[in-house]
């Protein structure tokens, strides 16, 4: 049985987030411009990893400084970096980058992981005493770039690189007996177009508006072990309910078309963003489909907090969520089959000028039979969606 722990340091957070901040804010429609830097500390625990300690790290800027305009968007870099006591480490880098008025946005993924998975098989049903652990070595290379076309409209390309090595931990499990496309693992170069439609008020913590996504890849096997295709299609849509509460919708679909696709590209249901509750990759297969719903109260209980050098006045927001999802190949594709999710959580504004948050979360999933129900706790900086 997998035990997890995670250590969050309070008085900690407090001082920093209290150091990366200039004043006190409210949130409302008027930008205080800033730059601001919060180091999230976390340590973990689990029987395939051991002893985790690691960070997430992110700076928030304006890339306008000279020449501000009050519409261009905060940019952010993201520094995630980990290592555990069984020799395993991963370095994640992420970066979001709007120009001046908005006019261009650009995203990238940097990534490095030599890091244990769990795999349960493909399909919607696969279970939990098939379990194999396994290594797993991954670069990544992912740059996104979209410039405004008109309105709210985008327009832009990607570029992802990925190879992946892949053996069985222990030998056991599901993963030794079965037959994979790329076993072992492999290479793959997408190229993809890109169009974007977005009128959201802010993309940190939105509160009104809408955003839809549509990119369509193409790995060809001149820089790929084999040629595939990608589409990814994603919306969030934002509700006002009153000043204070907000309802969030979000839909997403991916598919990978193939002659012969690798386990390790097939869409993957589960992860800290989407399907909260499941471990990511617990279920698989060609396509995805999943719907969420998220209802968002913003809470100040106007409690000033004065100790030392830090002077603060935290905010927060208070959530419930709620959604449903489902993989499948390309025949038996059933609403029967979707699987359902829902929680709560609470988030903190550490960077209330940029609407920057820490999220704290609790997913639970399905229950299937024999199992326990399925859960997971999920700290991260920023929204889900």
């Amino acid at each position: 049985m997998q035990k997890r722990l995670t250590v969050i340091v309070i008085l900690l957070l407090s001082v920093m987030g209290a150091a990366a901040q200039d004043t006190p804010y409210v949130l409302k429609d008027t930008i205080i411009r800033r730059h601001s830097f919060f180091p999230l500390p976390v340590a973990g625990y689990s029987q395939e990893k051991g002893l985790e300690i690691g960070a997430a790290m992110l700076y928030s800027f304006y890339t306008d400084n000279k020449h501000p305009d009050p519409l261009t968007r905060n940019s952010t870099i993201n520094l995630i970096p980990s290592i555990t006591t069984k020799k395993q480490w991963k370095i994640d880098l992420k970066t979001d980058i709007w120009t001046h008025a908005n006019l261009w946005h650009f995203k990238s993924n940097l990534r490095y992981h030599d890091y244990p998975i769990y795999f349960y098989g493909i399909g919607d049903t696969t279970h939990k005493a098939d379990q194999s652990l396994l290594n797993n070595k991954r670069y990544k290379v992912q740059l996104e770039g979209e410039r405004r076309i008109g309105g709210h409209f985008y327009a832009g390309a990607s570029l992802l690189y990925q190879h992946d090595a892949y053996d069985s931990k222990d030998n056991k499990g599901i993963y030794p007996g079965l037959a994979l496309v790329d076993k072992s693992g492999g290479y793959y170069t997408f190229i993809g177009l890109t169009g974007i439609y977005d009128n959201r008020d802010n993309q940190n913590y939105t509160t009104n508006g809408s955003w839809a996504r549509l990119n369509v890849a193409y790995a060809p096997d001149i820089f790929s072990t084999r040629a595939l295709w990608k589409i990814e299609a994603q919306g969030k849509h934002f509700i006002p309910i009153s000043r204070k509460s907000t309802l969030a919708l979000n839909i997403n679909y991916s598919t990978v078309q193939g002659s012969q696709i690798p386990f390790y590209l097939l869409s993957e249901m589960g992860n800290d963003l989407l399907m909260r509750g499941y471990y990511a990759g617990r279920y698989r297969d060609q396509n995805y489909l999943a719907f969420q719903a998220e209802y968002r109260y913003f809470w100040d209980p106007k409690i000033p907090i004065n100790i030392w050098f830090v002077h603060m006045q935290p905010k927060f927001a208070l959530v419930a969520f709620g959604g449903t999802g489902s993989v499948f190949n390309n025949h038996n594709f059933d609403f029967g089959s979707f699987k359902p999710n829902y929680g709560i959580g609470g988030r903190w504004f550490y960077d209330e000028s940029a609407r920057l948050t820490i999220r704290m979360d609790y997913g639970w999933g399905e229950k299937r039979p024999g199992e326990p129900r399925q859960s997971g706790l999920y700290l991260s900086l920023a929204e889900a969606f």
